[in-house]
């Protein structure tokens, strides 16, 4: 499959610009922002230097992560979403799943201007909003211990809001979740090239344990395992 290089990730000639401070609102995905999960997933695809590896459509996408997802957010494949506006949020008030959004303010130190702000408009219509960034976590099960932990797959911020404190605010209410509910741990892969994430993982007070390598089998190698393959 070719790479989906016809992605538009939304720049356009609308601009978002905000000085002073931005209000962040953090909230669990809903099916309706599937075409933004999509898009932040080609981004840091992009980030990666791996859009060649991208193989989803935002059918397959929903699929996975709503309509054959029986479990609760947090218990299956769960997003978290943060939107960002200029003005206030409203008063937070729990979803469906009983998840209270996070509201939040950030003084800045620069403006942040944000010329993809078209493309990552919230679908949420109680107030004029743009996705953000995202964290992509499920359950996940070890030998080691007698309780699910979370794997804490991905976290990405578009680049007009990196260096904010969002990223401590997504992951926080992450592992804050995972102790409340009896999860046995928050774990996942660190870049060990990308210095900033790897510092940022440490300071968050995440153990990274040199002994072990990350391996994976797919593509060709996994096919070869297949059953009805040609001997």
């Amino acid at each position: 499959m070719a790479p989906p290089v016809a992605i538009d990730t939304g720049a356009t000639t609308e601009k978002l610009n905000i000085s002073d401070k931005i209000y962040a609102r953090l909230r669990l995905a809903k099916e309706s922002d599937v075409s933004h999960i999509y898009k932040l997933f080609y981004q840091i695809h992009e980030y990666h230097s791996l859009t060649h590896l991208y193989k989803v459509s935002e059918d397959s996408l929903c699929n996975m992560l709503f309509k054959s997802n029986p479990n609760p957010p947090f218990y299956s494949p769960t997003i978290l979403l943060v939107e960002v506006s200029a003005t206030e949020f409203p008063a937070p008030t729990p979803d469906e799943s009983g998840f209270e959004p996070i509201v939040k303010a950030f003084d800045l130190k620069a403006p942040v201007a944000d010329d993809e702000c078209a493309a990552f408009r919230s679908n949420v219509a109680d107030h004029e909003a743009y996705i953000a960034g995202y964290a992509f976590f499920f359950p996940n099960y070890s030998c080691f211990y007698d309780k699910p932990g979370i794997f804490f797959e991905s976290l990405y911020f578009r680049a007009s809001y990196r260096k904010l404190g969002m990223g401590r605010l997504m992951f926080s209410t992450v592992a804050a979740n995972a102790a409340d509910k009896g999860f046995s741990s928050v774990e996942g892969i660190v870049a060990v090239w990308n210095k900033k994430s790897y510092d940022f993982y440490v300071d968050m007070g995440v153990e990274i344990m040199d002994e072990f390598r990350y391996g994976k089998l797919t593509g060709d190698a996994l096919q070869a395992y297949a059953k009805n393959k040609s001997s």
